[in-house]
């Protein structure tokens, strides 16, 4: 048997610290980890009912109407127009998508996966189950002729960093030059926070400022994870060339890869329905409202976080000390240190936790 040579799972070296933390008289506050609590719009969650009559097997393609909604919902909110079917493909959240990519696309030892420098663990994580190798970096000047597959993160995981035009633009020029596939992972793209992003999506890899009039070799991953609540019903697609999302399709038709048929109506209402997400995401800005000050008056600096749900906290000590700071206070916190040697020094805090759980942390950290 040969075994995969796979990173740790590092939430797994939290366990001493939640333990910390539930000893709490009030309990933990959990912001950790990025899972919604709120609920499930009663308009998704009636459609996902009234489709409950799923004899046949689901559409891996997905079915016609949910390809409209998603071509639709990318030129109503991302600026990108013209998607026909063979451009956009449901899939059963982006996490299994992100971690799957490397492989569907044939990429193997010899070959080169880039991802940001402060990155969510899964894209490392679909490099080493093909054996490829795999370069944190932003620069596009660094990446090597070996790269076949490029990570953007935009709105970031961990630090809610979004990424302008300008920079997508440079990103997939080099990525043409090499010949590699480029793939935007934009789930947080809803929630943007500050400056010309608080009441518009943030920039689309898929823009025509980015791309001119050619999709060619690029792709924008998505989740309803976030903006819609639907962490549980796994609905996520991707969107882009023609040629990349061809070649996913055909994999995935053998896999048998395929969003459940009610989850696939779910997701066409939730993408046609805005009323919503501006809903889920005034919860959020009240949640940030409240956590962020008292962050900084307990001696954080917040870096970036100007889109997203996360606040990328630091007070220049190791993560580490930071993480325990907090679980003696009740509050579980995510080191930087998952997402790469560079956030070593800071923390992610999630937005993530119900309003009243917000308000304990807010009280705890002002104690």
């Amino acid at each position: 048997m040969v075994a995969l040579s796979l990173p740790d799972f590092p939430w797994d070296s939290l366990a001493a610290a939640a333990t910390v933390a539930r000893r709490h008289e009030g309990g933990i506050v959990d912001l950790s980890v990025g899972s919604p609590v709120d609920p499930t719009p009663d308009v998704v969650a009636r459609a996902l009912s009234a489709a409950t009559d799923a004899h046949a097997y689901p559409q891996v393609a997905g079915t016609p109407a949910l390809r409209a909604a998603v071509a639709e919902w990318y030129e109503r909110r991302r600026g990108v127009s013209g998607l026909q079917d063979a451009n956009v493909l449901p899939t059963i959240g982006s996490k299994e998508l992100i971690a799957g990519m490397a492989l569907w696309l044939g990429l193997g030892p010899g070959d080169t996966v880039v991802h940001p420098v402060a990155a969510y663990p899964t894209y490392a994580l679909g490099a080493a189950l093909v054996g490829a190798d795999v370069l944190a970096s932003d620069d596009p000047a660094e990446w090597p002729e070996s790269t076949r597959l490029i990570w953007v993160n935009s709105p970031g995981n961990p630090d809610g960093a979004v990424l302008d035009h300008e920079h997508l633009r440079a990103v997939v020029a080099r990525g043409r030059e090499l010949g590699a596939v480029v793939a935007g992972d934009e789930c947080y793209a809803e929630l943007g926070w500050e400056g010309e992003w608080a009441d518009s999506p943030t920039p689309c890899i898929l823009d025509p400022r980015v791309v001119g009039d050619d999709l060619r070799g690029v792709v924008s991953v998505y989740s309803l994870s976030k903006q819609s609540n639907l962490a549980g019903y796994r609905a996520g697609f991707v969107a882009g060339c023609d040629h990349v999302v061809g070649q996913l399709l055909a994999v995935r038709k053998h896999a048998g890869l395929m969003p459940p048929a009610p989850v696939q109506e779910a997701m066409r209402v939730a993408l046609g329905d805005e009323a919503h997400v501006r809903e889920q995401k005034d919860r959020y800005r009240a949640r940030r409202a409240a956590l962020a000050p008292a962050l900084e008056a307990a001696g954080f600096r917040i870096d970036h976080s100007e889109a997203g749900l996360y606040l990328w906290a630091t007070r220049d000590e190791d993560c580490w000390a930071s993480v325990d700071w907090f679980a003696e206070r009740g509050v579980l916190v995510a080191p930087g240190s998952f997402y790469g040697v560079d956030g070593g020094r800071h923390v992610r805090v999630a937005l993530t936790t119900t309003d009243e759980r917000i308000a304990a942390a807010v009280e705890r950290l002002q104690g």
